[in-house]
C-alpha cells in the first residue's frame, strides 16, 4: 500500500453509553427494515451492552449479527475496554477470522507472537486461525470496531496473513471525475483475491454525493465516524451523523449528499472476491 506523511487529526466518534432522563422525549432515529437497519448513536446506552465471556473489563455493542432479512455474511460491534481489561483468547471460533478498528485509547494486539500497539485510526486484520490477543496496557478506555467474517477458502490461494496499519498512513484513492472530493482509504488490498471482504474509510467534502443509486451485491456495515449526510437508503432519504451506523443487505440501494461543514466519513464493511454459493 501506498504511503504518505500523516495528513493531520482525523475525527473518530466515540461518545456512547449513559441513560437519557426521563424527562427526554423518544426522538431516535432508529430504522429496521428488510433492505437496511439504522441504530443511531443515542440509542448506544448502558442498558444494551453486551458482555463476551472470552473478554475482562470490557463491554460491547452488537451492531450487526447474521439475521433472517438481513445482513447475513458478518459479525460488527463496538468494543470498549477498560485499562487492564482485554481478552488473551478473544475468538472462540477457529474458522472466522477479524479486523479491529481503534477508535479511541491504546490497544495491544498480538498476532502468533507479534506485538502491535494501535492508536487511533490503527487497524489490524487478524487470520482465521491465528493466535491472538487484545489488551489494554493504558491509562485510558479503548475503543474498537470488531468486524468478525468465516473465512471463505479459496482453491489454489493461500490464505492471508496479518495486516497491521494505521489508516492516517495510507494515501486515499479519488473517485473518479470528482476533483478528489470523494475518496476511499482500502485498508485491505481489493485486487488481492485471498481476501473475502474489505474494509475502507470512505470520505466525501461538503456537497460532494453518490450520484447513483448504488445497487449491488455486496453487504455492508457502515458506521459514520464524522459529519453528516443524507443517506438514499432503499427508498427512503435517512439522515445520519457521526456515531450512526447502518447495516445494508445485499441489493439495497444506496446514495448520498454530505452535508458539511466539516468532512463525512465513514467506516465500510463489504464482502467481496468470491463466487455465489449456489
Amino acid at each position: 500500500m501506498s504511503k504518505i506523511q500523516t495528513r493531520g487529526d482525523a475525527s473518530y466518534y466515540t461518545n456512547y453509553g449513559g441513560h437519557p432522563p426521563q424527562t427526554d422525549l423518544l426522538t431516535d432515529r432508529a430504522i429496521v427494515t428488510e433492505a437496511y437497519t439504522v441504530i443511531p448513536r443515542g440509542v448506544l446506552r448502558d442498558i444494551v451492552t453486551s458482555v463476551f465471556p472470552e473478554w475482562t473489563g470490557t463491554r460491547a455493542w452488537v451492531l450487526n449479527r447474521p439475521v433472517a432479512g438481513g445482513s447475513t455474511t458478518f459479525a460488527q460491534s463496538i468494543v470498549e475496554v477498560a485499562p487492564g481489561g482485554g481478552s488473551q483468547k478473544p475468538e472462540p471460533q477457529a474458522e472466522v477470522q477479524s479486523f479491529l478498528f481503534v477508535v479511541s485509547g491504546h490497544l495491544s494486539v498480538t498476532i502468533n507472537g507479534t506485538v502491535h500497539t494501535l492508536e487511533e485510526g490503527g487497524f489490524a486484520y487478524v487470520p482465521a486461525g491465528a493466535d491472538w490477543s487484545a489488551l489494554n496496557n493504558g491509562v485510558e478506555v479503548a475503543t474498537f470496531h470488531w468486524i468478525r467474517k468465516r473465512y471463505e477458502p479459496l482453491a489454489g490461494v493461500a490464505a492471508p496473513g496479518p495486516v497491521v496499519g494505521n489508516e492516517r498512513d495510507i494515501e486515499p484513492g479519488a473517485m473518479p471525475e470528482t476533483e478528489g472530493k470523494w475518496r476511499t482509504t482500502r485498508m485491505l488490498d481489493p485486487q488481492d483475491v485471498a481476501f473475502d471482504f474489505g474494509v475502507n474509510i470512505v470520505t466525501f467534502e461538503p456537497g460532494a454525493s453518490i450520484p447513483f443509486a448504488e445497487t449491488h451485491v455486496m453487504e455492508h456495515g457502515l458506521y459514520v465516524l464524522e459529519g453528516k449526510a443524507v443517506y438514499r437508503l432503499n427508498a427512503d432519504w435517512v439522515e445520519v451523523e457521526a456515531g450512526d451506523y447502518m447495516s445494508l443487505r445485499a441489493f439495497c440501494p444506496q446514495a448520498c449528499y454530505a452535508g458539511g461543514p466539516s468532512n463525512f466519513r465513514y467506516l465500510l464493511y463489504k464482502d467481496q472476491n468470491r463466487q455465489i454459493a449456489l
